[in-house]
């Protein structure tokens, strides 16, 4: 049976960059940072020669995030996966307090984000204890969308 989600896994082109956005921009901890090469991970992920550096992050709640940049084998970059509409995994949500001083503090920094925060019409969607959603999207350096949501 499932427990919970362990860790949401990105595959980076610009490992520091991203180092830099997640851990200084967004706060999140460094607890580990690892290569990682050999048979074993070559069988976990079906690929022949595999040498990457990954960094593990994380919140005081939930999964940690895994940033991974593969040196072997190159990597393809599929066209329109970074869509907020196309098929598979498309964004991370972080639950946040605060919303709006830390979507301040952000712009500042130089984060661009689609709009300003927008509360969910609770003629639309409600929430557990009559709570209302305030949420916001932006994305990382290599284009990875991220949301920032709060709960009042």
């Amino acid at each position: 049976m499932i427990k919970h989600i362990d860790h949401i896994n990105f595959v980076v082109s610009d490992l520091d960059l991203m180092l830099g956005f997640y851990h200084d921009a967004l706060g999140l901890k460094v607890t580990k940072r690892v290569s990682i090469s050999g048979d074993w991970i070559d069988r976990v992920v079906g690929l022949q020669g595999s040498q990457a550096d990954v960094v593990y992050l994380e919140a005081s709640e939930g999964p940690r995030i895994e940033l991974i940049r593969y040196h072997h084998p190159p990597r393809p970059n599929p066209p329109k996966r970074d869509l907020p509409h196309a098929c598979g995994l498309r964004h991370l949500a972080f639950r946040v307090c605060n919303i709006d001083t830390i979507v301040n503090q952000l712009e500042r920094a130089g984060i661009e984000f689609f709009s300003d925060v927008q509360r969910v019409p609770a003629s639309q969607v409600t929430y557990a204890d009559g709570a209302s959603k305030r949420l916001v999207y932006f994305r990382d350096p290599e284009g990875n969308l991220l949301e920032f949501c709060e709960y009042k």
